[in-house]
């Protein structure tokens, strides 16, 4: 009994600290999202998380000039932007064995950042991700509560 108790409290825990993301497009989308999934919660200052963003491409995700893939991560506590962080997308994808351009036959991709040392530590903080495609079309945009946090070594 106590063995299925600490199960269950376990399992419990597991689903308070998962993300949810929603998204925060504003017109028509690239992806159409189905999850997004988070592989540390909360964030840990100074090391990689990895989002895995699982979905339906409408376009291929396509490089029409170095740097024209874009990923903006913003952050907001209260109102005011707390961080920001930049990358090449197509730089990020091609670390994690999905090379632009990305076809419309894959459904799931991963990318890596580091959480730079400037995230604030211990606030709920309003994390926006954009993903930009090389033609200027937004691939999706989504948004979650997140903490980070100063993570043991």
């Amino acid at each position: 009994m106590k063995f299925i108790a600490a199960v269950a409290a376990l399992a419990l825990a597991a689903v308070a600290q998962a993300q949810t993301f929603t998204s925060c497009a504003t017109g028509a989308t690239d992806m159409t999202v189905s999850s997004i999934t988070l592989d540390k919660n909360p964030l840990c200052v100074g090391e990689n998380v990895c989002a895995t963003v699982t979905g339906t491409l409408a376009n291929p995700i396509v490089e029409t000039t170095p740097g024209s893939t874009k990923l903006a991560i913003v952050g907001r506590y209260l109102g005011r932007v707390v961080y920001t962080d930049n990358h090449d997308l197509c730089t990020l994808l091609a670390a994690s064995g999905h090379p632009c351009p990305v076809a419309t036959s894959v459904t799931s991709v991963t990318a890596c950042v580091l959480v730079k040392t400037s995230a604030p530590v211990g606030v709920p903080v309003a994390l926006t991700i954009q993903a930009t495609n090389g033609n200027g079309n937004t691939i999706f945009c989504q948004t979650a509560t997140v903490t980070a946090a100063n993570c043991p070594v």
